[in-house]
């Protein structure tokens, strides 16, 4: 088909701020009496201006911080918010998953709720016959199909209500933050069965807090910042700008005040930053040249077997690796006084992109974490010259890509 399956124009929503006068008494509800006023003033924009397009075939995912109007929008394209202003066109049928298990009966035995809850997703009797087998095996319920929903874990309730929502087929199909449920094999089946979707020719529209998952399964997608859309584009590039929003900051951060910054009664944070050899302070680094991450903090009393530690996660949020500080240190009591660590990253190990880093600051014994902070600095690993990637330029998956020696013989 010519033209975008989901075609989102100029949308806004607005709520009143304050409480909701309702209906007090029996007199106010038939007219006799007035509504109490609703209290509290102004309004509350949750979405503003928001405008893309979502092609047929096409998986692509919303992400954004808490708050930022996902579900708002979600609920909007399924019909059961009215945008203030703005104009949305929906071409083919939908169906929507903003709330597992919505339609489940917990009186009704799991073979019951099959076909309860695929008629409230628009599926026919005959349809839901026609695929029962399949929700069931997706599931993963059989041995449990014929008692009440009640008495599920409620791991297999939302296996069992996905299960349905994924066999309704309709053209469109909205989702918000439904992989977060389920185990590690569920939740390997569903991103298999959102795939199958996209290549079916469905549109698929995803919600998720989750950005490996949405890189793995969306081609485009759409990034909201307090309601208003701040970058769309493919999944890599609109995921580095996430997380360049976050809170992680770009090469420097310090600590000023020891009062506020991490730690406890024992030791404080005072900074961290990215280092060249030279001292200087870096957001971007070559690989080939390598980089050191310094944590700086302050010892306020003598303690035993304080371990600096730093943790390192790709622009797609994915663990790297962890290290300590095996120096000469480890395990031996630290005096009172400011220290500075720098743990070195050798040439050639980084892949390219955005690197967040995590310090934090562990006794041994007794076991203590002294703080730990999520996200500290981040920065940005390129490649400029003589790279393990030889003369190809384009995109390579992976976080870490080591130049290794390698040995050629002929035989």
């Amino acid at each position: 088909m010519s033209g975008p399956a989901i075609s989102v124009q100029g949308v806004s929503k607005e709520f009143m701020l304050g409480q909701a006068g309702g209906y007090g008494t029996f007199k106010g509800l038939i007219g006799l009496e007035k509504p109490p006023v609703r209290t509290g003033a102004g309004r509350f924009r949750a979405l503003d201006n928001v405008s893309f397009e979502a092609k047929f075939g096409e998986v692509t995912g919303v992400i954004g911080r808490n708050g930022a109007g996902k579900s708002t929008l979600l609920k909007i394209l399924s019909r059961i918010l009215r945008p203030t202003s703005g104009r949305v066109e929906m071409r083919g049928r939908v169906g929507s998953l903003l709330e597992v298990g919505a339609g489940f009966h917990s009186e009704l035995t799991g073979r019951e709720n099959i076909f309860l809850n695929g008629a409230i997703l628009g599926m026919t009797q005959a349809g839901i016959a026609r695929c029962f087998d399949e929700i069931v095996a997706f599931a993963g319920v059989e041995r449990h199909l014929d008692e009440p929903v009640k008495h599920y874990s409620s791991g297999m309730y939302m296996r069992l209500a996905f299960s349905v929502a994924a066999h309704v087929d309709p053209e469109i199909l909205l989702i918000d933050e439904v992989l977060a449920v389920g185990d590690a094999d569920f939740q390997k089946r569903t991103e298999e069965r959102l795939e199958r979707a996209g290549r079916g020719g469905q549109t698929v529209l995803l919600v998720s807090h989750n950005l490996q998952t949405v890189l793995r399964l969306c081609q485009r997608v759409v990034c909201l910042e307090q309601g208003r859309v701040v970058a769309v584009g493919s999944a890599a590039e609109v995921a580095t700008r996430y997380l360049d929003m976050g809170s992680a900051k770009q090469g420097q951060r310090r600590y000023d005040e020891t009062e506020l910054a991490p730690g406890d009664s024992i030791v404080r944070l005072g900074g961290v930053r990215v280092c060249g050899r030279d001292g200087a302070t870096y957001t971007s680094v070559d690989i080939g040249e390598g980089c050191g991450i310094e944590i700086e903090y302050e010892v306020l009393r003598e303690a035993p077997g304080l371990l600096p530690s730093l943790v390192l996660h790709n622009e797609r949020g994915a663990f790297l690796w962890a290290t300590d500080a095996g120096n000469e240190w480890h395990g031996r009591a630290r005096p009172a006084g400011r220290y500075r660590e720098v743990a070195w990253i050798p040439p050639h190990l980084l892949g390219s992109g955005l690197m967040r880093v995590t310090v934090a600051m562990e006794s041994l014994q007794p076991s203590r974490v002294h703080f730990r902070e999520p996200d500290a600095v981040a920065f940005h690993a390129v490649e400029t010259r003589d790279g393990a990637r030889g003369r190809y330029t384009g995109f390579i998956e992976g976080g870490a890509r080591p130049k290794l020696d390698w040995t050629v013989t002929r035989e």
